[in-house]
């Protein structure tokens, strides 16, 4: 039995889930409304303000997808509830970034502007010219969005310039040393 798809999801006060018969669950709360299609070979069942997943079989793809869609579920569960977010760090001489007209404007050494725009409930926030908030109920909509946004200039190792991950330690790298004298 796969230890994270046994375990029950607690459904807490505020939100309602509700199992569709092509097994489509849909979870709605205080911060939006998510749905996740679940594979047929794995039973969603909501007891009690619980939801509890089991498989068919033992089959080793029925495994695998027992925990993923637990774990789906549980993400969409905490995302309508409390929200998911990614800071970002803007980090080089004459780099910022800004928001204006509900997308975001990065100025990171390029010749031109880079626009960037929101997505539907994911949010972009701009608390410093350094730094980047992405925040929404989605997980994956948020994880998605906040690694395009480093895409744009990831860092290097050399100077450490450009988008990074706030927890994200970057390994520098030491430049070119003058000619050894023999």
């Amino acid at each position: 039995m796969s230890r994270i798809g046994r375990m029950p999801i607690t459904v807490p006060a505020g939100v309602t889930v509700t199992i569709a018969d092509d097994n489509t669950v849909v979870v709605k709360g205080p911060k939006g409304e998510l749905s996740q299609k679940v594979d047929p070979r794995i039973t969603v069942k909501l007891e009690d303000g619980t939801l509890h997943f089991s498989r068919e079989s033992d089959e080793r793809a029925e495994r695998s997808m027992h925990g993923l869609y637990r774990t789906l579920v549980h993400n969409m569960v905490e995302g309508v509830t409390k929200g998911f977010s990614k800071e970002l760090e803007v980090n080089g001489v004459g780099y910022r970034a800004a928001k204006q007209d509900g997308q975001l404007v990065l100025n990171v050494g390029f010749s031109h502007q880079v626009f960037i725009k929101e997505r539907g409930e994911t949010k972009i926030d701009v608390p410093a010219p350094n730094k980047i908030v992405v925040s929404g109920p989605d997980k994956q909509a948020v994880g998605q969005l906040a690694a395009e946004i480093r895409e744009v200039r990831p860092p290097e190792p050399y100077l450490g310039k450009g988008i990074k991950y706030s927890t994200e330690v970057i390994r520098r790298k030491e430049g070119k040393t003058a000619a050894k004298k023999k």
